[in-house]
């Protein structure tokens, strides 16, 4: 399948979590034997139109990323020329969603926008715009997909798509050390890492060991927070760690917290999870965390540090476990193959098959 994605900024223009979702699934697709080609800005040097990363085709539609003018006025008869089977758009900016709309009519392909969210989705003109301009909207989540309908989308075309793991590679990463609860997440103003700290404080007359993975400017003041509450010979913070180090960690874990008060999808949670933890989620209106774990006999929702206290306690009954096939429906094959069956389900409504 020849697939047209759309990008002004990737993640090698900058590293953000919508960035990272969208070079996934580009490689994710290109790695199925599909040909997948981004059109972007350009981020590369030299005077060629196109780059080659990770069997994907990056068209530079503008010479960089101060050129979004040049970038929108280009899009639409770049795209029809590509001839492709569908089109995949990134959410932002919104207006280059107009600009793919315009492409596709003229190239006659479906239209899909992923809309990831992870810095939420603003009360615009170009957001609502936007909502009403594709075949098909993708989020990682009910939530997203909740604020999206809010912005005017069409709940019938709204679809959850979830980001993959690798289940072949957790089964191939031997197990760390034994230790009852782990926490990761870049410790910045919204990891709400006090939750677990002061749960854990509660416990502090039972036999419990905890590591922390991840850094960010809020690690030192989390340090001090363990320290001032008499745990922190029981906390170990190992700083920023590499994914098999992490699955590792998890693997060898027997519980997953997870308290940040803002996630769009608690990736580094479902890495956890496939990998045995018993999950504990601390509910906040702007995380789909719990999604998760709702209707999971391994799975616990918690809205305070006592109830947290005390899932980390009932988590202690159940047995532990070093990989959980729950989460097979999660694997990249299985991810990418719910895009592909999107893609053939439009094409075929589009009358393309």
């Amino acid at each position: 399948m020849r697939l047209a994605f759309v990008s002004f900024e990737t993640v090698h223009h900058r590293d953000s979590e919508t960035n990272q979702r969208f070079r996934t699934i580009l490689e994710l697709l290109a790695a199925d034997g599909h040909d997948v080609h981004c059109y972007c800005a350009g981020f590369w040097a030299g005077e060629k139109s196109t780059y080659e990363h990770e069997n994907v085709t990056y068209h530079a539609v503008s010479t960089g990323p101060e050129a979004r003018s040049s970038f929108l006025a280009r899009l639409p008869f770049v795209l029809a020329a590509a001839n492709p089977d569908v089109i995949h758009a990134s959410a932002r900016p919104p207006s280059q969603v107009l600009a793919a709309r315009v492409g596709a009519t003229l190239a006659r392909a479906p239209l899909v926008l992923e809309w990831y969210g992870d810095d939420g989705i603003p009360e615009t003109r170009w957001t609502r715009l936007a909502a009403g301009r594709p075949d098909r909207i993708v989020t990682p989540s009910e939530l997203v997909g909740t604020w999206v309908r809010e912005r005017g989308a069409d709940g019938d075309v709204v679809d959850t798509v979830p980001n993959p793991i690798d289940c072949d590679r957790i089964q191939d990463v031997e197990p760390g050390e034994a230790v009852d609860v782990i926490y990761a997440r870049r410790l910045d103003e919204g990891a709400n890492l006090e939750s677990l700290l002061l749960g854990l404080a509660e416990l502090r007359d039972r036999d419990w060991q905890a590591t922390v993975i991840g850094d960010g400017p809020e690690r030192e003041r989390y340090e001090r927070l363990a320290s001032d509450l008499r745990i922190d010979e029981r906390v170990t913070f190992r700083g920023d760690l590499a994914l098999d180090e992490r699955i590792a960690a998890y693997r060898g874990a027997h519980v997953f917290a997870q308290t940040a008060e803002h996630c769009v999808f608690p990736t580094e949670m479902l890495w956890a999870l496939a990998a045995g933890c018993v999950g504990i989620v601390e509910y906040h209106a702007n995380s789909s965390a719990h999604e998760l774990v709702e209707g999971w006999d391994r799975g616990f929702r918690t809205t305070s540090e006592d109830e947290l206290a005390e899932a980390i306690l009932a988590a202690g009954e159940l047995d532990h476990r070093e990989y959980d096939g729950r989460f097979a429906d999660y694997d990249r094959s299985a991810v990418a193959e719910q895009y592909l069956d999107l893609y053939r389900t439009l094409q075929d409504d589009h009358g393309l098959l």
